[in-house]
């Protein structure tokens, strides 16, 4: 049975390099270690690891600019220091009003 099937073949795929190289593709593409699934995961990774970086060098540039702002101008300090630690003068009074 197997005979028929192989004097069916072409003579090209009878050739034993060819049946080598096949089945060296075959083993990189699907067996090793770094297979094309592990290597799409990775690049996939990297991607996603590049988008992250990018966004929190972008968060971090905009943070120091705003820095730069507050120590620059002592009305934006004093507004920042009064909306996210609620300092107030010494005749102020401080309502919070919290939503639900």
């Amino acid at each position: 049975m197997i005979k028929k099937i192989w004097n069916k073949l072409p003579e090209w795929i009878k050739n034993r390099y060819i049946l080598t190289l096949f089945a060296f593709a075959l083993w990189m593409l699907f067996f090793d270690q770094n297979d094309m699934i592990n290597q799409y995961k990775l690049k996939s990774q990297l991607n996603n690891l590049i988008k992250e970086k990018n966004y929190y060098e972008e968060q971090i540039r905009s943070t120091n600019q705003e820095l730069q702002n507050l120590l620059n101008d002592n009305e934006k300090l004093e507004r920042f220091a009064r909306e996210r630690y609620l300092m107030k003068r010494n005749n102020e009074e401080i309502f919070v009003i919290v939503s639900e």
